[in-house]
């Protein structure tokens, strides 16, 4: 997949998505266009946020009112996570409402051991 993942910079994002290697960018194939923006977490160097304004899951879904706290997205999250931990980053993604949608990227400590012992190459 391609590394460009979001118009963030992410060096693990960036590595984790570069395998295997086509000219595929996974989140402009899954949703047509690229995610709104990539961030890191200030006190946490595990975790990514992947934010999108207006989701294109959540356009074509209506939620009851009862459920308001409902986010349609955790779909999405599902397949990020099963994305990451597939190629080789295992992470757990959860969905937020928060500047619209936010996906909390966690990756596992063996991928930010592992991002170290690159950067130090």
């Amino acid at each position: 997949m391609d590394s460009r993942f979001s118009r963030g910079k992410s060096s693990i994002l960036e590595r984790s998505l570069a395998r295997p290697k086509t000219e595929v960018n996974a989140w402009k194939a899954l949703f047509g266009k690229e995610a709104d923006k990539l961030e890191q977490a200030n006190d946490d160097d595990k975790t990514y946020y992947i934010i999108e304004k207006d989701p294109l899951i959540n356009s074509y879904i209506s939620v009851p009112k009862e459920n308001s706290t409902l986010n349609c997205a955790s779909f999405t999250a599902g397949i990020v996570e099963s994305l990451l931990t597939c190629s080789g980053f295992p992470a757990k993604v959860t969905a937020h409402w928060h500047k619209g949608t936010t996906l909390m990227i966690k990756f596992d400590e063996s991928v930010i051991a592992r991002d170290k012992t690159m950067d130090g190459r």
